[in-house]
């Protein structure tokens, strides 16, 4: 998306028969480009949700058999017993949201950590006891279908309005000149968190102060006037991992001038300086 369609146009991808997406909850923009133009609307998505600790793929929709929505890791697999419960572990009905649960053991399921047992009971099965909980967010819409909203760490608490950065970053890159965006709470004042953004955008667009300000009020024409970035930087890449997964803490860090983590495991480590330098002239209300 960022470098432009011609890229991925000018080769013959009829062998493709099926294509699939990992490491983040892949956006309704980003998916309709990946079937447009990779799968030449042909080829099913496996949007996939699972982790190390679960030993394979948990929800995904299986190719020509499960109906696929853009942005949405759709069911579990046949045998998977997953659940989306509120803060008190009951289940959520339809078109609501909270947390993403296994009820049932499964074969591929990590047993323990190597040599702390208790630890393993602790991060997994204490905050909902009876049920597997690995940290991640999810909505479930009236066709039972999941969405996931990334770690439960990720929501951001605006003024008292739980808003996911999935969704930010999602609203974002629903503009046509935005290629991909990564978002972040930052502590703030007056409002508890305040929200920071880092942008890709595309080939053709230029990043400056007017597009910042239809970047910000396209956030708030979407989502509501609450979820309206406070700051907006503008950046060649994003801290990735090796398996591409987005180092929000990284970004996180750099939002409130904190020491730098680890960078030891990012594909792209020397994007990070280059981030932190633009922040500190961010464009802010």
């Amino acid at each position: 998306m960022k470098w432009g369609d011609e890229h991925v146009d000018k080769h013959d991808l009829t062998s493709l028969r099926v294509i699939g997406t990992v490491g983040e909850p892949i956006n309704p923009e980003a998916w309709i480009w990946y079937h447009g133009h990779l799968g030449k609307g042909n080829c099913p998505i496996v949007d996939t949700w699972w982790q190390t600790e679960t030993g394979g793929i948990m929800i995904t929709p299986l190719p020509g058999v499960v109906t696929t929505k853009p942005g949405s890791a759709t069911v579990p697999f046949p045998g998977i017993a997953a659940d989306v419960v509120d803060e008190d572990g009951h289940s959520v009905p339809l078109g609501g949201g909270g947390f993403l649960t296994i009820d049932q053991p499964w074969p591929s399921m990590a047993r323990t950590i190597y040599g702390d047992d208790q630890r393993y009971i602790d991060t997994y099965w204490t905050r909902f006891p009876g049920r597997y909980f690995a940290g991640d967010g999810c909505k479930r819409d009236e066709d039972g279908y999941f969405w996931l909203l990334g770690r439960v760490d990720d929501i951001m608490l605006i003024s008292g309005h739980n808003i996911s950065t999935t969704e930010v970053e999602s609203a974002l890159v629903s503009h046509p000149k935005v290629a991909e965006a990564a978002v972040v709470g930052r502590k703030d004042e007056l409002t508890g968190q305040a929200i920071a953004a880092f942008v890709t955008l595309r080939s053709t667009a230029t990043g400056d102060d007017q597009l910042i300000t239809e970047l910000r009020d396209h956030v708030s024409n979407t989502l509501g006037p609450i979820a309206k970035p406070k700051s907006i930087v503008f950046t060649e890449d994003l801290p990735k991992t090796r398996s591409g997964k987005i180092m929000r803490r990284l970004l996180q860090d750099i939002s409130e001038h904190r020491q730098l983590g680890d960078v030891t495991t990012l594909a792209n480590a020397d994007i990070v300086a280059e981030i932190a330098d633009k922040a500190e002239v961010s464009t802010e209300d």
